[in-house]
C-alpha cells in the first residue's frame, strides 16, 4: 500500500516540490526534540529572549556613553566660561617693584606688582588666579564667582584686612611694619 504522500501526488493534490519540503520540516522537527529543544516555538522564544537581553544591554551602554559625552561637555563649557572670565576681568599694568611670591603647581614663583597692588593683593582686595600655566590678577569678587565654579583656580586669595583704625596714644603709630616682614 502506498504512502499517503504517494495517494496525493497521484490524485493531483500536491507537488513533489511540497512534499519534500514537508519531509524537511518533518525531519528538522525530530532533530530538535532529540537535541533538548522540545518545539520550533521554544527556539523561537530563545532567540526573542536573546534579542531582548542585547537590546536592554545595548540602551545601556548608549546611555552611559551619553552621560560620559554630557559631562565631558559640561566640564569644556565650564572651563570655557572660566577663562572668558579670566580674560575679561584681569587686571593689567600693575608690574612694578614690589615682589610678591606665590605657590602654582607645587612652585613657588615671583610676580614683580606696584606697592598699591601688591598691597591690595596682601589685604585680599585682590587675589591671584591661575590657569593654563599663566597668571592673572582679579577682584576678590571675581575670585568668589571663580571659586563657585572651579576652586583649583584660585592661587592666592588673602582674606579681607578692614583699615586699622590708629591709636592715637600708641607711641608706635609713626612705625609701620612692612608687609613683606617675615619673622
Amino acid at each position: 500500500m502506498a504512502s499517503l504522500q504517494d495517494q496525493l501526488l497521484k490524485a493531483g493534490l500536491t507537488t513533489k516540490q511540497k512534499t519534500r519540503q514537508a519531509n524537511s520540516d518533518k525531519r528538522k522537527k525530530n532533530k530538535q526534540k532529540r537535541s533538548g529543544v522540545e518545539h520550533g516555538a521554544t527556539m523561537q522564544e530563545q532567540v526573542q529572549q536573546d534579542l531582548a537581553k542585547a537590546k536592554v544591554e545595548k540602551l545601556a551602554k548608549d546611555t552611559a556613553l551619553n552621560d560620559e559625552k554630557k559631562q565631558q561637555l559640561i566640564a569644556k563649557e565650564q572651563l570655557l566660561r572660566i577663562k572668558q572670565i579670566l580674560e575679561h576681568h584681569h587686571i593689567k599694568n600693575v608690574f612694578g617693584e614690589a615682589e610678591y611670591n606665590y605657590t602654582f603647581d607645587n612652585k613657588i614663583k615671583k610676580l614683580a606688582l606696584d606697592t598699591n597692588t601688591h598691597k591690595a593683593l596682601v589685604n585680599g582686595r585682590l587675589a591671584l588666579c591661575g590657569l593654563d600655566d599663566v597668571t592673572y590678577i582679579v577682584t576678590s569678587e571675581t575670585a568668589a564667582k571663580l571659586a563657585e565654579l572651579d576652586s583649583k583656580i584660585i592661587l592666592v586669595q588673602n582674606e579681607k584686612v578692614n583699615d586699622e583704625v590708629v591709636d592715637e596714644s600708641d607711641p608706635y603709630a609713626d612705625y609701620q611694619i612692612p608687609d613683606d616682614l617675615m619673622w
